[in-house]
């Protein structure tokens, strides 16, 4: 047997017996899991422990990315983008102060300046697995400040990418300059929106097409597939897995599929997301922490203090209400696997000390184990949530400034030209080359050059002519032209900037193709330019590829309503989904009957049933165990309708106890069945009993009907719990 078998073997029983013990103590589970990976774990020489350490790694780096595919599938990349400047200004405060802190505590520590620069960007950023777990076995997912928590989260991890190339810098030429900063930022910026445009225009529509060819089986298949593609392409282009896991779960998240794919997947990612954390518990070692004691409580210290202070501050500062803001910072008190990836890159670079994995690894569990605690601290400090919900309500509504038709005008214009001149780069540089050498395999040199120009425009036309049309006739140009007199020349001005943005595209492709002078290739450059914009086909080309990618944005948007969610961000309400319990006893009753509105002071926005919606029910809308109920109200109404759901459970009796048997009788002489139709026996409807088959002298057991008339001599056979079979056997007539 292989010895990887063994170890999993281990780890999931000992696992599964510290998290029944921690599920019994109301403690989340993550903490089991630690528990269990430091007793399987080498450090522990009382207990049976693993041996094939570089596994069970490659294990847990699987369970990273199914944690980040699955947030990606519930917290996607639009709804971040919804959330406005809110979550970019918590996450560089919060980012910014605690690596302050970390390196000023390094410094305290007579640390040298290296490594205290690698503690302040392990200390930068919270964990995002390890606060979703928390949320998820606190039942705190349903919460409005959580949503905030998770778009925060995934902004440090994307800005962790920056700061480990800040390290890098850092520890190999002991300096970072700014334009590297900035050149690390637009690469990030170019392959994340290149992801997300070319993911949300290809997947949806694929799955969408073939939607009634995938069942469960292959929507599992598809989208594991495509979660592990975008991690086999983050890595290629030298970003982290998780950051491509999480990339393909926000594409995802954007279809009618995201809530079968979630569920589909869920058991696979609890599977991986144990390993992973058994994984690090692991690298606890109790001479560790005896020998670095004072550095793992400065350090537990500097983020308890600092994330329950200056994380607090980022949220206050970027729009969030007291509660919320403390309900936040609290949570976000820990570290987890992008301090131990920070951790790594420092001894791969061999600029820190050896100690401060083990020291990260330490302060992680004892920050992980005290998260739940921080958050119960922080709702006692907040006060009441009756207290939040009203002045909440007392607040006075923000009102929306309009933009005026400038700054509309030239928000479209960048949008469009970002996104189509990031298209049109990216064709150029990954579809260039490839096609070149592919038409000069098959052509020769001059002719496969005229070949892979000839099909370089094709491909770059739809995306260049957008660049120069767009947003030239709308209401704001319109406006922009009547209400100022300069406003003409302006749209006229930008129109002739983007123009020659997309001759420049078409002139570098001529111009590294074809051996004419320069002169000549920009006067072929503007004449395609020129042809491309007058084209009609070009133009409804590119306004199909527009309208796919628009679909594909809005269409889980559009199936889901209610349309007026979108208009609950600014308040207190929030949209919340709760699935109705197995065994609940509000099955079978209507929402009338029910009185959710007057008992819970929320109301149902929809009920979803597999693949049905039911948009705005009314009062005679009935409910099955099993539907998913959109709620909309505060905080405190949503908790308090999820506790009454899930407590009006009628529990189901195991099998175990009501057996069904099977046992033969015979019909006597005398026996009162004699001469009685089977529906008129009793057997039934007196104990509960039902007549299978009948064995006559043939031996054979044929089954009959109700209908049929019981003769003496016949051989009933019976099903039936064993006491209801015994009373009819004692009574009619004995056990043949």
């Amino acid at each position: 047997m292989s010895q990887l078998i063994a170890d999993l073997a281990l780890i999931l029983i000992v696992a599964g017996i510290t998290t029944i013990i921690f599920k019994r103590l109301r403690q989340p589970l993550v903490l089991g899991y630690i528990l269990a990976g430091f007793l399987a774990g080498p450090n522990m020489p009382y207990t049976p422990s693993i041996e094939e350490h570089d596994s069970i790694e490659v294990w847990s780096q699987i369970g990273v990315i199914f944690l980040m595919f699955s947030l990606g599938l519930e917290f996607s990349f639009k709804k971040i983008l919804k959330g406005g400047a809110s979550p970019i200004i918590a996450a560089f405060i919060i980012m910014t102060l605690m690596w302050g802190m970390g390196c000023g505590a390094g410094y305290l520590l007579g640390w040298t300046p290296i490594n205290c620069m690698f503690v302040g960007g392990m200390l930068a950023m919270s964990s995002t697995t390890i606060i979703y777990k928390a949320f998820n076995d606190m039942g705190l997912m349903t919460r409005r400040f959580a949503g905030k928590v998770m778009s925060v989260l995934i902004l440090e991890d994307i800005l962790g990418i920056v700061v480990m190339v800040i390290l890098s810098a850092v520890a190999v030429s002991n300096q970072f300059e700014g334009s590297e900063l900035i050149l690390s930022l637009l690469k990030l910026g170019f392959f994340l929106l290149l992801w997300f445009v070319v993911g949300m225009w290809i997947v949806p529509t694929f799955l969408h097409r073939n939607r009634s060819f995938i069942n469960k089986e292959t929507l599992v298949i598809v989208s594991i597939g495509l979660c592990f593609l975008m991690v086999v392409v983050a890595d290629s282009v030298g970003y982290s897995t998780a950051l491509g896991a999480f990339m393909m779960g926000s594409i995802l998240a954007e279809t009618v599929e995201a809530e079968r794919i979630d569920s589909a997947i869920s058991s696979i990612k609890d599977l991986f997301g144990a390993i992973f954390f058994v994984s690090v518990g692991m690298m606890v070692s109790p001479s560790d922490l005896v020998n670095h004691w004072l550095p793992i409580l400065v350090l537990v210290m500097t983020i308890l203090v600092g994330q329950a202070v200056f994380g607090t501050m980022g949220y206050l500062l970027s729009g969030s209400s007291r509660r919320d803001a403390l309900m936040s910072g609290f949570s976000m008190a820990q570290i987890g696997e992008f301090a131990f990836i920070i951790a790594g890159l420092g001894q791969s670079l061999g600029v820190t000390d050896g100690f401060l994995m083990p020291v990260v690894v330490a302060v992680s569990i004892i920050t992980t184990f005290l998260t739940p605690y921080m958050i119960k601290l922080a709702g006692k400090i907040s006060g009441s949530k009756k207290e939040s919900g009203e002045r909440a309500r007392r607040e006075v509504k923000k009102v929306k400034k309009e933009r005026t038709p400038l700054s509309a005008f030239i928000r479209n214009v960048a949008i469009h030209t970002v996104v189509y001149s990031v298209l049109a780069s990216a064709v150029v540089s990954f579809l260039g080359l490839p096609v070149l050498l592919m038409c000069r395999h098959f052509f020769g040199h001059w002719v496969g050059n005229a070949v892979c120009f000839v099909l370089m425009i094709l491909l770059l036309a739809p995306l260049l002519r957008p660049i120069i049309m767009k947003n030239n006739s709308s209401d704001d140009v319109q406006r922009l032209r009547s209400q100022y007199a300069w406003g003409g020349l302006f749209v006229n001005f930008t129109i002739f900037v983007r123009f020659l943005l997309a001759v420049d595209v078409i002139y570098y492709v001529i111009d590294y193709l074809s051996p004419y002078k320069w002169y000549w290739h920009i006067l072929l450059a503007v004449t395609i330019v020129l042809i491309i914009v007058r084209s009609k086909w070009i133009r409804r080309v590119s306004m199909k590829m527009e309208s796919v990618f628009m679909e594909n944005l809005m269409r889980r948007e559009n199936a889901s309503g209610p349309a007026y969610a979108r208009q609950l961000r600014g308040s207190d309400l929030h949209i919340a989904r709760l699935s109705l319990p197995e065994g609940s006893t509000w099955g079978g009753k209507t929402l009338a009957q029910l009185r959710i509105g007057g008992k819970n002071g929320v109301h149902v926005a929809a009920i979803v049933r597999d693949h049905h919606r039911i948009n705005v029910p009314d009062g005679n809308s009935m409910l099955f165990p099993h539907d998913v109920l959109e709620v909309v109200g505060d905080d405190l109404g949503i908790e308090q309708f999820s506790q009454r759901m899930n407590s009006e459970v009628t529990p189901v009796v195991a099998e175990e106890t009501m057996p069904m048997q099977l046992q033969c009788i015979e019909v006597a002489e005398g026996c009162p069945l004699v001469g009685t139709l089977i529906k008129d026996s009793g057997i039934r409807n007196n104990y509960h009993c039902m007549v299978v088959g009948v064995e006559g002298a043939t031996d054979n057991i044929r089954t009959v009907s109700a209908d049929y008339e019981i003769r003496q001599g016949d051989i009933l056979w019976l099903a039936g719990s064993h006491d209801e079979l015994m009373k009819l056997s004692k009574e009619f007539t004995k056990s043949a």
